[in-house]
Order: C-alpha cells, then sequence, then structure tokens
C-alpha cells in the first residue's frame, strides 16, 4: 500500500489529469472510488486542517450539494455534521481528495501538487 492515498470519480476530466500527473511523475499512489468509498471523518478532518476551510472540501458545483441545500446551511453546521453528510454520499467532496501523511487536500492545481508530492 503506497503512502499517498488519492480518492477519484473515474469519469471526471480532473480527476483524469490528477492520475495521469501522479503517472507521469512516478508517483505511488492508491486509487479510491470517492463515491463508494469517501474519505473517512479522520482524513476530512485533517483536510480540513490542512486547507482551513470546509467550503474547500465541498464538491459546491455538484448537483447533491444544491439539493441539500447546503450553502445556506452550512454556517450552521459542525464540522462532524458537514463530515457525515459527506460520508454518506461522496459526491459531495471535491475531487481528487488526497490524503499524504499529516496532509489532506481537495482539487487539483499542478503547481500545488507539484510542490507537495514532486
Amino acid at each position: 500500500m503506497a503512502d499517498l492515498k488519492v480518492y477519484l470519480y473515474t469519469k471526471c476530466s480532473t480527476c483524469r489529469s490528477a492520475s495521469q500527473w501522479l503517472e507521469d511523475y512516478g508517483i505511488p499512489h492508491d486509487k479510491l472510488a470517492i463515491r463508494e468509498t469517501p474519505p473517512s471523518v479522520e482524513e476530512l478532518h485533517l483536510g480540513l486542517k490542512t486547507q482551513g476551510n470546509i467550503r474547500k472540501l465541498l464538491n459546491t458545483s455538484s448537483k447533491d450539494y444544491r439539493d441539500l441545500g447546503l450553502k445556506d446551511k452550512l454556517d450552521s453546521m459542525s464540522p462532524d455534521e458537514v463530515f457525515v453528510l459527506m460520508q454518506e454520499n461522496g459526491n459531495l467532496v471535491k475531487r481528487p481528495f488526497v490524503v499524504s501523511g499529516k496532509e489532506a487536500w481537495a482539487g487539483f492545481r499542478p503547481e500545488i501538487w507539484a510542490e507537495k508530492l514532486a
């Protein structure tokens, strides 16, 4: 098992680009299906600690996010309440979601990934 976990959705072009980037740089990693096996609550807490804002962990462009009305509810919810929803519905997690050592982050920006991983 690699030290790097990457939660992906195979039909997502950003996830495919991120996966290709990891392959191009020869970075060993474990791929996990974000819908079927969303990040754990502990990993989401790590992401919150790393990124500092719960909105950066959420897929705010998803239909599920809109249908749940999270935009208007987030400020009154605790991180644990949000993480339970994310655990129940992997579509709510911004992808790709990366767990590397004592850090976790969401989204693919090659310059940030290069700084953290390459």
